[in-house]
Order: C-alpha cells, then sequence, then structure tokens
C-alpha cells in the first residue's frame, strides 16, 4: 500500500494541471481549423495549460473564469462553422468576422443560449440564414454581412426581443423584405443593402421601429414611394435608400425625423418638389437627394440649416442659389451640378464655411466667380464647368494651396490667369478649356509638382511654352490646342516620361519636333497640327510602343516618311498638307489612308493611283499579301489558344497555387519601406522563402502596379507574386475594381468579370476607366447614367465605324452585364463568351439588357460555373 500511496501523490501535481473541459471543447475547435492556419494564430492553445483564458482570442469573466468571449477576427481560418463552440455554457461573444468560414450555418447555432453578439461577417457562408437564430434569447447584435446568404430572411427574425444591431448586407438573399422585421421593437440598426431582392416596396411596417437609429437599404432592388409611416422614426440618425428604383415625391412626414443627421436618397427615381418643413431637420448635416428627377427651386429653409454637405445634382432644379446658404458655418461640400439653375452665386458663399468642394457644373450660372470659395484654406475641388461665368479668375485663387482638382472648362472666362494660379502645389488636374483666357503660361507652373493633367485649350494664350513644364514628372496629358502659342516645343519635353497625350495643334509654333522623343514610352496621342513646325520627321516616333493617334498635318515638314511609322499601331494618322516626298511606307500605301497623305505634292504624285510603283503595282499582288498577313495572323491565334489551354490543362492537373502580394492599386499615401504582403489564396509559405526569387531573371510579367515573378517553392510548388512599385508610382488598376471590393477587401471569378466589363467599355467608348470629364463617376457609371439621358451615340467611341453600330451596341450591352453593380447578377464567363460570338453572328442575337435573362433571379446553368479565364 505505501508504494501505491508514494505514486498517487507523485501523479497528484500533474491532475491539477490538466485542461478543464471548456479547454478541451476549444482544442476541438482548433483540431477543425489547424489544417488552415498557416499563420499559427492558434499556437497558443495548448493542453499545457489548466485553463483557456491566456489563449489568443480567449477571454473569460473574472469571478466564475469561465469562456465569455471568443474574438477569432482577421486570423485567415478557413472551415465549417465551429458548433462546439455552443458547448461553452458562458458564451455570450462570438466574432469570427474576416475569416473563411465556408459551408452553411447549422440549424443547432440555437444552442449557444447565452450569446448576445454573434458577427460571422467577411466570410464564405452560404445557403439559407437559420431561422432558429430566433431562438437566441438575449441576442442583441447579428451581423451576417458580406457572405453567400441566399434565399430569404426567415420570417421568425420578428421574434427577437432584445436584438438591437441585424447586419445582413453585401449577401445573395432574393426573397422580399420580411414585414415581420417591424416587430422587433428593440431594434436600433437595420443594415440589409447590396441585396438581389425580388422587386418589392419598403414595407410599411418598418415605421414600428422607433428605436431604430440607422436605415440602410441601399442597392435593394427598392419600387414604389417611401412610406409615410417612416416619419415615425423620431431616433433615426441616419436614412440611406440609395442605388434603388423608388418613385414618387419625399413624403412630408420626413420632416418629422428629430434627430436625422443624414439623408442619402441619390440614385433613385423621385420626383416632384422637397418637402417643405425641412427646416424643422435642426439636426441635419448631410442631404444628398442627388440623381434623381426632383424639380422646383431650392427652398431657402434647406439653406437655414447648418449642413455639412449638399448634394442636389442631377435633377431639374431651376431658379437660383438662395443668398442665405452664405450663412452656414460648416457647409464643406456643395453639389448642384446638372440641373437648370441660373444666375450668380452669393456673392459672399464660402466666407463663413469651411467649403471643401464644390461641383455646380452644367447649369446656366452667369456672373463671376465668387472670390471666396477658398477663404477658409480648405477648398479641393473646383469644379465650375459648362456654365456662363465670365470675368477673371480671382487673384485671391493663387493663395489656395489646398486645391487638387480645377475644372472651369466652357465658361467666358478672360483675362490673365494669376501668375500663382499656375503654380499651386497639389493640384493635379487644371481644366480652363473653352473661355477667353489670355496672357502666357506662368514660369511659376514648375510648383505645380503634381500636375498630372494640364488642360488649356481654346483659349487665347500667347507666348512661348516654358521650359518648366518638362519639371512635371507627373504630366499625363497636355492639351494646349487652339491658342496662339508661339516659339518652339521645348526640349525639356523628353523628359516627360509619363506623357499619353500631347495636343499642341492649332497654334503657331515653330521649330522641328525634339529630340530623343523615345522617352515618351507611354505616348498615346500626338497631336501637332496645323502649326509652323519644319524639318524631318523623326524616325523615333515609330519605337513610340502605344502611339494610336499620330496628327502632323499642316505644317511644313519635308522629306521621305520614316520607314519605322509601320511599327505603329494607329487608329489615326495624319500627314497631309505638308511638303514630303518620295514613296509611301508599304503598311499604308493602301486606300485606307488615302487621306493621311493628301497635299504633299512630292508624295507619289499626290497619291494618283495610291503609289502604284510600291510592292510592283499590281493590286492583285498587294491584295495577296494582306491575305497572307490575315492568314498568318489566324495561324498565330489558334496557336496561342491551344497553347493557352494547355496551360489551362496543367495548371488543373498538378494542382499548382497562385499567390500574389498585392491585386489593386495602393493608396496615392502608400510608403513602403519594407516589404508588405498580402494573399488572396491560402499559403504554405512565408516571404521569407521568396525574398531571393524576386529578381530579374525570374520577371514574367509587368503590369501597372508592378513586376510578376515566377517562383519556384522548397516544395517544388510554383507561384506567381507582384512586386508593387514602391514610392509615388500609381497603379491606372483602380479604375477596373469591383465594387464590392470596398466591402470585402476579396476578389473572385464576379470581380474578375466586373473588370473585364470595364475592358470592353474601354473599347467601345474609346475612354479610360476614370476620366477628369466623368465628374464624380467612372466609366460605368458615366456610360449608364449618359444612355439613359442622352441615348447611346452619346457613349460610342466616334472613330468606330457606323456600319457596325448594331454589333456594337451588343457588345457594350454585355460590358454592362459584366459590370453590375450586384455580384450576382453579373454573367459567368462561359456566358460572357457565348455573348460576344453571338454579337458577332449578326442577325442571329438580339441586345441583351440586364433586365432580362440575367436578372438578380435568372440562374445560370450549372456549366457555366467555375470557370477561370
Amino acid at each position: 500500500m505505501f508504494p501505491l500511496l508514494l505514486f498517487l501523490l507523485f501523479l497528484t501535481p500533474h491532475f491539477t494541471h490538466s485542461l478543464n473541459q471548456e479547454g478541451l471543447f476549444l482544442q476541438q475547435v482548433k483540431q477543425s481549423l489547424s489544417e488552415t492556419d498557416p499563420s499559427q494564430s492558434l499556437s497558443s492553445w495548448n493542453d499545457r495549460d489548466d485553463t483557456p483564458c491566456n489563449w489568443t482570442g480567449i477571454i473569460c469573466n473574472n469571478s466564475t473564469h469561465r469562456v465569455d468571449s471568443v474574438v477569432l477576427s482577421n486570423m485567415g481560418l478557413e472551415g465549417p462553422f465551429p458548433t462546439l463552440l455552443c458547448r461553452l455554457p458562458s458564451l455570450s461573444s462570438l466574432s469570427l468576422d474576416n475569416n473563411y468560414i465556408n459551408g452553411s450555418l447549422p440549424v443547432d447555432i440555437s444552442t449557444c443560449q447565452n450569446l448576445k453578439f454573434l458577427n460571422l461577417s467577411l466570410n464564405d457562408l452560404v445557403g439559407h440564414i437559420p431561422a432558429t437564430l430566433s431562438q437566441l434569447p438575449n441576442l442583441r447584435t447579428l451581423d451576417l454581412s458580406i457572405n453567400n446568404f441566399s434565399g430569404e430572411i426567415p420570417a421568425s427574425f420578428g421574434e427577437f426581443r432584445q436584438l438591437e444591431t441585424l447586419n445582413l448586407g453585401n449577401n445573395l438573399l432574393n426573397e422580399s423584405i420580411p414585414i415581420s422585421l417591424g416587430n422587433i421593437s428593440t431594434l436600433k440598426v437595420l443594415q440589409l443593402a447590396y441585396n438581389p431582392f425580388i422587386q418589392n416596396r419598403i414595407p410599411s411596417q418598418l415605421g414600428n421601429l422607433t428605436n431604430l437609429e440607422v436605415l440602410y437599404l441601399s442597392g435593394c432592388r427598392l419600387i414604389g414611394p417611401i412610406p409615410d409611416s417612416l416619419g415615425r422614426l423620431t431616433r433615426l440618425k441616419s436614412l440611406e435608400l440609395t442605388y434603388n428604383n423608388l418613385t414618387g415625391s419625399i413624403p412630408s412626414s420626413i420632416t418629422q425625423l428629430k434627430s436625422i443627421v443624414q439623408i442619402e436618397l441619390y440614385f433613385n427615381k423621385l420626383s416632384g418638389v422637397l418637402p417643405s418643413g425641412l427646416s424643422n431637420l435642426t439636426t441635419l448635416s448631410r442631404f444628398d437627394v442627388s440623381m434623381n428627377q426632383f424639380t422646383g427651386t431650392i427652398p431657402d429653409e434647406l439653406c437655414e440649416l447648418e449642413l455639412e454637405s449638399l448634394n442636389l445634382y442631377e435633377n431639374r432644379f431651376e431658379g437660383s442659389v438662395p443668398e442665405i446658404i452664405t450663412r452656414s458655418k460648416k457647409l464643406y461640400e456643395l453639389k448642384l451640378f446638372n440641373n437648370t439653375l441660373t444666375g450668380s452665386l452669393p456673392s459672399e458663399l464660402g466666407k463663413n464655411s469651411p467649403l471643401q468642394n464644390i461641383d455646380i457644373s452644367y447649369n446656366g450660372f452667369s456672373g463671376e466667380i465668387p472670390k471666396y470659395l477658398c477663404e477658409k484654406g480648405a477648398l479641393t475641388h473646383l469644379i465650375l464647368m459648362y456654365n456662363s461665368f465670365s470675368g477673371e479668375i480671382p487673384e485671391s485663387y493663387g493663395n489656395c494651396k489646398s486645391l487638387y482638382r480645377v475644372r472651369l472648362k466652357q465658361n467666358n472666362l478672360s483675362g490673365s490667369v494669376p501668375e500663382s494660379f499656375w503654380g499651386l502645389p497639389h493640384v493635379y488636374l487644371l481644366e480652363l478649356e473653352d473661355n477667353s483666357l489670355s496672357g502666357n503660361i506662368s514660369r511659376m507652373i514648375s510648383g505645380s509638382y503634381n500636375l498630372s493633367q494640364l488642360l488649356i485649350s481654346k483659349n487665347q494664350f500667347s507666348g512661348l511654352i516654358p521650359e518648366e513644364i518638362g519639371s512635371l514628372n507627373n504630366l499625363f496629358k497636355f492639351s494646349g490646342s487652339d491658342n496662339r502659342l508661339t516659339g518652339p516645343i521645348p526640349e525639356s519635353f523628353v523628359k516627360l516620361s509619363e506623357l499619353g497625350t500631347l495636343d499642341l495643334s492649332n497654334n503657331e509654333l515653330i521649330g522641328k519636333i525634339p529630340e530623343a522623343i523615345q522617352a515618351w514610352k507611354k505616348l498615346n496621342e500626338l497631336n501637332l497640327a496645323n502649326n509652323r513646325l519644319y524639318g524631318e520627321i523623326p524616325s523615333e516616333i515609330g519605337s513610340l510602343p502605344v502611339l494610336n493617334y499620330l496628327d502632323l498635318s499642316g505644317n511644313h515638314f519635308f522629306g521621305k516618311i520614316p520607314i519605322e511609322l509601320q511599327n505603329l499601331n494607329l487608329n489615326k494618322l495624319n500627314l497631309s498638307n505638308n511638303w514630303l516626298s518620295g514613296d509611301l511606307p508599304p503598311h499604308y500605301a493602301n486606300e485606307n489612308y488615302r487621306n493621311s497623305f493628301l497635299g504633299n505634292p512630292g508624295l507619289c504624285g499626290d497619291l494618283p493611283d495610291l503609289c502604284p510603283s510600291v510592292g510592283g503595282g499590281k493590286k492583285e499582288e498587294n491584295l495577296w499579301i494582306f491575305v497572307s498577313i490575315y492568314m498568318l495572323a489566324g495561324i498565330v491565334l489558334i496557336v496561342g489558344v491551344v497553347g493557352f489551354y494547355w496551360k489551362y490543362r496543367t495548371y488543373k492537373e498538378n494542382k499548382k497555387g497562385l499567390a500574389m502580394c498585392e491585386r489593386w492599386c495602393p493608396s496615392k499615401e502608400s510608403v513602403y519601406t519594407m516589404p508588405k504582403w498580402k494573399s488572396f489564396h491560402k499559403l504554405g509559405f512565408s516571404e521569407f522563402e521568396i525574398m531571393d526569387c524576386l529578381n530579374d531573371e525570374n520577371v514574367i510579367g509587368s503590369g501597372g502596379s508592378g513586376k510578376v515573378y515566377k517562383v519556384v517553392l522548397s516544395n517544388g510548388e510554383i507561384v506567381a507574386v507582384k512586386k508593387l512599385w514602391g514610392g509615388k508610382k500609381k497603379g491606372g488598376s483602380c479604375g477596373y475594381i469591383a465594387p464590392e471590393y470596398a466591402y470585402t477587401l476579396r476578389v473572385n471569378e464576379k470581380s474578375d468579370i466586373y473588370s473585364f466589363g470595364v475592358v470592353i467599355l474601354e473599347l467601345v467608348t474609346g475612354r479610360h476607366p476614370i476620366d477628369p470629364e466623368f465628374g464624380e463617376k467612372d466609366l460605368v457609371k458615366w456610360v449608364s447614367t449618359t444612355i439613359d439621358q442622352k441615348g447611346i451615340d452619346h457613349v460610342l467611341d466616334p472613330t468606330l465605324e457606323s456600319k457596325y453600330k448594331e454589333v456594337i451596341g451588343k457588345i457594350l450591352d454585355i460590358g454592362l452585364l459584366c459590370a453590375d453593380l450586384l455580384p450576382i447578377n453579373r454573367p459567368a464567363m462561359r456566358k460572357v463568351v457565348k455573348l460576344l460570338q453571338e454579337a458577332g453572328a449578326g442577325n442571329k442575337s438580339k441586345r441583351v439588357h440586364k433586365d432580362e435573362k440575367f436578372s438578380p433571379y435568372y440562374q445560370e446553368d450549372a456549366s457555366d460555373q467555375g470557370v477561370i479565364v
């Protein structure tokens, strides 16, 4: 007995340190997630402890020492929902957001009886939302947003008795909003935005939620009027009903929202006049009803409020801006563009308020520009284009160093531009086109080191182009056509390595084209027409890799046309009305380019028979040459497609992984002092394993945001790694990013479909994804709204041949389908390919609109899913 007693005493300390039952449950949870935990976030979860209270993400009650909260956010965990967590008897808070939890949410989640807080947002959950969630008696916050839940919102949710926050936004819910939600009397936040519900009205029962503070129903396919019952929500602070199809007028009951801070109703079909009584909303700071069909005048009482933001753009308001708006001491944003407003702006606008952004373009305003808009030194956006403002640009604006965007295009402005206005340090867009401005371009422009676009065409500017423009390293577009500029093109222009467009046509320039222009690697358009330039056309033009618009007509160029011009893929070529001589380069000796060479007396006898001496002088031989070229191109295409398919098969068979350090553009404030890594697939390796492979020998591609390297890992796997440009290098990917990326920070095949749609729209419209002309919009929104307001002819690239308009229109529709706001509406790539094939087949297909077969409730064939492009 004595030896046995000693043995038991020896074991006693080990038993006192054994892991308790809650820890054992958590150990099982770890096992279900550990295989997909590359960062070893749960490494502290070990069985050497007697309690899990010191483990990562585990919070225990101080008195009972039981697990109270499990917080495993942002850990990259993957796997089904761990129902074992519901066996923790005191668990009141569970956060698994921003992981890769997948599968459906089990119905037995209702066994988590003590839960007060449940956050499963930003995961990959699918299927129906369990109706049993309403059986959690203590639940106060339920966040299932940014997943892939489908079907309906359970009617049983109306049985919640303590729920304060319900967030189901950014899912695939496709039934109607249940009226039973109006029974959750405790609810403070209701967020259902960006779900493809069937077209439905806002349930009037939501007016029963008298404790509601936030109502967010944007992008829910809502129709009909805003119900009067919402006026009962006297505690409501934020009302957002944007991106719907709401009709009718704003109900007068909206003026009873005594606690409201912001009202956002933009991008609907609301009409009528703004209701009287808006002055009752004394707490209102943001009012945005833009992009609707409102009429009438801007009410004085609206301007009496201490608003911070007033957005009424793209409606049908008329009359003048109330003078009373100048009393506001908080107004920082005023957007009234695309209305029919007239008269002059209040002369003291901005004197009392810290204006940051004013956009009143596309109206009928006249008179002088108020001189106080930048009085508080906060103005960043000055957008007054397409009005009838007259007089000079106020001298005070030369001291407005806060400005970023200046757009004064198409007004009646005259006089000289203030000297210091040319050199504002932060301005990246300076647009003064279509005015009557005069004087010289100041040499102080060298101080505008951030300038990206200098647009001053169609004015009366004169004198020399200053050499200092050549020091603007970020300059992408310089449009100075239709002025009275004299002298040579500055030699310093060859330093502009970012230059994409140079248009100095219709001036009085003299001299030669500068040497060493091969530095213009990004130049897309070169237009020097109708000047007094002379000399030979530089052969270096043929080495500009992306040039597709070249117009040197109406000058005094002489000599032969450089054979190197054949290296270019030009959409527009015009060398007419010069003193050129000799034979045409063979590539241009055909009917398509006849008008490109007129008015050159020494050039093949003014093209009587399209230079018959070129290529033997036989049209049949020329035809045979071009047929051969097209046949060769077809063979190359076929070989490329077969090669791509073979590589794809190899990829699938070997199950290779793909990792990417970064997919989208960094913010312009980002400065990288050491490598930062972000993956979009599960990684089984660290950054240290690939650092040595990031050298030029392994480069397999290069894009706007950086180089792509091939890296062979120690386990034999091959991955692609993208290295971002450092410093101020800007990534041109921003315009292609799908809108849901702002919420999910994730990319998938639907995101790629969106980007492909933007590419289609680029090709059809001839526009860039982001363009100053779009104002606050991107290419997708600009195309959609312009078609609705003006028709398809106003968005198509005018250089496209009109005989193909029907086919082009079909392709445009396909692009809009791909770039739909809601991911579920975007077709699979297999379907896109099929539609493009049908579009090219003439009358075999009709124009497809997104309200037809690709509506949110349209189900794609199973064969269309999972296609990798």
